[in-house]
């Protein structure tokens, strides 16, 4: 299981123990919760994001190289 799982794991359970002590209306348990989706959320983004491909990583160390140059029409 990845680093940011494991944290996910860890926040939720510390946020259905606050709620559990402060109450399931508390402002507490709510500011937990966000912390769990916030985590959700980068993971989702970790996941969107594609990996570069040989080319793209031979264009981001050689900008200039004549296969990598970019014009406008």
């Amino acid at each position: 299981m990845s680093d940011i799982q494991k944290q996910i794991e860890v926040e939720r359970d510390e946020a259905r123990a606050v709620c559990d002590i402060q109450g399931a209306t508390s402002p507490e348990c709510a500011a937990a919760w966000d912390a769990v989706e916030e985590l959700q959320a980068e993971a989702s983004h970790q996941r969107s994001v594609k990996p570069k491909n040989s080319f793209e990583k031979y264009c981001d160390d050689n900008p200039d190289a004549a296969e990598c140059r970019i014009y406008d029409e």
